[in-house]
């Protein structure tokens, strides 16, 4: 029976390695938190995630809040500015709706269920000493986490990485008394030009079905002031006061939030990076990393988790078809370079929009608000974001697409 040791409990972790335990393989997961600190600590993402992110998980007998979680049944994106006006404003359902599991139950929830396979959790903060350890006695060492000297051991990818630093200041608000849209349950976008964006979804957590409030602040704008929150309270009280000032057209489903919880807040900032895959250790051992650890996006698109799922399935498929093989430098890098003609996609879809909008992308938004057939396009692309190509990204291209559609209508 091979060894595989995963460094990492979180959704890429976990998935590849509840996932490998059901193909017979040993399995060891390294995590620097127990459950019960996972549990009782505070938000550690948004994690929106779709349905080909959510079916790998249902693949595995894994997605067991598909009832109580609240369903992200569509998109609603918008752009306007302080006066509330939104020239751009289209909405659509998607094909199959998806869902956010707080990772605080999610990922304890997880862990209980891979040793409950036969899996061995270690709880540990590893270092590379101990990956020299792991190396030694196993026939795959997989990195999950981009922390720390783990993390260091992945070299940046300059020609793969567009920014060098932050392009936002995130804060995260996990809140009850949002009041419910409408029409369908939506992942809601808006945008202020030059100031920053709004992003809101449902979610599940501790207390229940709750909403998750992102707010991408340019830095150096006027909402970029998350330095003077000091509780959860005013954290709370800023979001409020940023959405009414900068988002009014979302104000009024806005007046009578409250926290889930105390920890239910998150704010800080995160450079987008694309690492190279082989880590090699001081014996000359490799390493090879995944998801996070490789590719880190901004969570403006939503796509931090779905990543994390799509590469622990495109890992044990690799894993499993190499069969009895040495799981050398080469397949490492053949393994990533699988993944990332996905993940560039991604990529490339969110930095494109933590950058000012290109004309072509506003041409389209413009269209969605004209065209349902067309809007919905656009909205199943946070499912596939590689659908977007090649006609998000080049002008003559987004003409001729927009034209099909015409057509079409």
């Amino acid at each position: 029976m091979r060894k595989i040791t995963i460094i990492g409990a979180g959704q890429g972790g976990l998935q590849l390695g509840i996932g490998l335990l059901s193909k017979g393989y040993d399995v060891t997961l390294v995590s620097n938190r127990t459950a019960e600190q996972i549990s009782q600590g505070r938000v550690m993402s948004s994690q929106s995630m779709y349905d080909m992110a959510v079916g790998y998980e249902r693949d595995l007998d894994l997605a067991f809040w598909d009832d109580a979680c609240p369903p992200i049944s569509g998109v609603h994106f918008r752009v306007g500015g302080c006066d509330g006006v939104t020239p751009i404003d289209w909405r659509s359902p998607m094909r199959a709706p998806g869902q956010s599991v707080d990772q605080r139950i999610k990922m304890p929830a997880w862990m209980a269920e891979f040793e409950r396979r036969g899996g061995h959790l270690v709880i540990a903060d590893a270092g590379v000493p101990d990956l020299e350890r792991y190396a030694a006695d196993a026939d795959l060492v997989i990195v999950a986490s981009g922390k720390g000297a783990v993390g260091a051991l992945f070299e940046r990818d300059a020609e793969r990485s567009q920014f060098d630093a932050p392009l936002r200041t995130v804060s995260l608000t996990y809140v009850h008394g949002l009041k419910p849209r409408e029409d369908f349950s939506a992942l809601n976008i808006s945008v202020n030009p030059g100031i920053g964006e709004y992003v809101n979804f449902p979610s599940l957590t501790h207390t229940g079905a709750c909403d998750i409030i992102n707010l991408e602040c340019i830095p150096g704008g006027p909402m970029d002031c998350w330095q003077e929150v000091d509780s959860p309270e005013a954290h709370l009280k800023l979001a409020v006061k940023l959405i009414r000032e900068f988002f009014p057209w979302e104000a009024e489903r806005c007046t009578d939030l409250r926290l889930t919880d105390a920890l239910g807040t998150l704010a800080g900032r995160i450079t987008p990076t694309v690492r190279k895959p082989v880590g090699k250790l001081p014996s000359g051992a490799v390493v090879l990393g995944m998801a996070d650890a490789l590719v880190l996006n901004d969570p403006i698109t939503g796509q931090g988790s779905n990543n994390a799922s799509k590469c622990a399935a495109l890992y044990m498929e690799a894993i499993v078809q190499h069969g009895d093989e040495a799981f050398d430098e080469a397949w490492m890098q053949a393994t990533f370079e699988a993944y990332w003609d996905y993940a560039k996609w991604v990529t490339r879809f969110t930095n494109t929009h933590l950058l000012p909008p290109p004309p072509q992308v506003l041409k389209i938004f413009g269209a969605c608000g004209e065209n349902p057939a067309l809007a919905a396009r656009v909205a199943n692309a946070f499912d596939d974001p590689k659908s977007l190509a090649p006609w998000y990204y080049d002008a003559a291209e987004a003409d001729r697409f927009i034209d099909s559609f015409a057509v079409a209508a």
